[in-house]
């Protein structure tokens, strides 16, 4: 099975809601393909591990998410199923781009890796659940114990410093969602002055948050910014009713090492702020391995690769915070995933398949 076809059984299968039957077909896949031990945790999450037994032996992990978000109309049939297309070289449906195709890339890598009869090393796959919804299934995982030294994280880095070359993100940002809350006191429109506007202490705090300064360091010598932004504001319930709460939305993409200072809007009177969502940014600890996977990346594709740095949050932000050196790589090219028209190209997947392998080996050779 090459893995054009292990991506199409992969994506032919819905996972939006349940995540088993996906989770079902990786692991019967792994027991039958391979000799691993492959084990399924109570969370849904799908782990094999080869080479080295003993569990002080440096690990490398080749890892993945087999959830997926909720297709469009037009991918899915009426019996429920997840439409398929192959065209221009490109396999088009939910999931194809986030991230069964890497999935599909990385078990087929962690099959074939030729890492020595006797390795020192081992290589550890791991596929997880709920990733779409915040990295579920990672959460669990690292809470369980799960711990590989490092990992390549298959999500999208094609065509980030070079059309349709696959780099290797050695950093992406985080994201904290937060909800400004101000209270005041209500009272008729006409009675200004016994009343405190929630809205007026509101718009206090947004301009603060217009003046803090965004983010920011350097990873591996690569500039690495965030950005703060008000996204929405409810307030308010009738016209003639000075409003007693007001509820401000702000968005924040986080680096490494560097916050906005949200708490200055809590000197606010009035004004309180409830963390929503924080998706940990990550950060590669180690340029030597960061390298290493730059050279692996090169020496699959014709282009020269980059490290560059990703914007979106990803599974590699919770195992780094738990001590696991990372870099991102895969085939998605940015603006793929998540759209009506999802697709991820058939050559950069076989990419991404032979890259997943040759990092493997370099790194049992190291």
């Amino acid at each position: 099975m090459d893995v054009e076809a292990l991506t199409r059984e992969l994506v032919a299968i819905p996972s939006h809601e349940d995540e088993t039957a996906a989770g079902d077909a990786i692991e019967n896949w792994l027991r039958a393909e391979t000799d691993a031990a492959v084990r399924r945790d109570d969370h849904g999450n799908v782990f094999a591990r080869r080479g080295a037994t003993d569990e002080a032996a440096p690990s490398l992990a080749l890892v993945g998410h087999h959830d997926v978000v909720p297709p469009d109309d037009p991918q899915v049939t009426a019996a429920g199923e997840y439409v398929l297309e192959r065209r221009d070289g490109r396999l088009y449906g939910r999931g194809a781009a986030d991230m069964k195709g890497a999935v599909a890339a990385a078990m087929l890598a962690f099959r074939d890796a030729d890492i020595g009869a006797d390795p020192g090393v081992a290589l550890v796959f791991a596929s997880f659940v709920g990733e779409e919804l915040g990295g579920e299934g990672a959460q669990a995982a690292i809470d369980d114990g799960f711990a590989p030294d490092y990992a390549v994280v298959g999500e999208g880095s094609t065509g980030y410093a070079t059309p349709g070359v696959t780099d290797v993100a050695v950093a992406h940002k985080g994201r904290r969602g937060s909800t400004i809350l101000a209270e005041g006191v209500t009272t008729h429109a006409s009675l200004v002055e016994q009343g405190v506007n929630a809205i007026y202490r509101a718009t206090d705090a947004v301009d603060l948050v217009r003046d803090l300064d965004f983010p920011a360091t350097t990873v591996l010598g690569h500039d690495v910014e965030g950005s703060l932004a008000v996204t929405e504001i409810d307030g308010g319930s009738a016209w003639n009713v000075i409003p007693d709460h007001c509820e401000v939305t702000v968005d924040e993409r986080t680096v490494p090492g560097d916050r906005a200072d949200l708490a200055r809007v809590e000197a606010l009177d009035g004004v309180s702020v409830r963390i929503d969502q924080d998706l940990p940014p990550m950060a590669c600890d180690d340029a030597a391995f960061a390298d290493l996977a730059l050279d692996a990346a090169a020496s699959v594709q014709d282009g020269d690769p980059d490290h560059v740095v990703k914007p979106h949050a990803s599974d590699a932000g919770w195992l780094a915070r738990a001590g696991t050196t990372c870099v991102v790589c895969g085939p998605a090219e940015s603006g793929e995933a998540h759209t009506a028209d999802e697709s991820v190209s058939l050559d950069v997947l076989a990419r991404c398949e032979r890259l997943y392998r040759e990092v493997a080996e370099r790194f049992a050779r190291r």
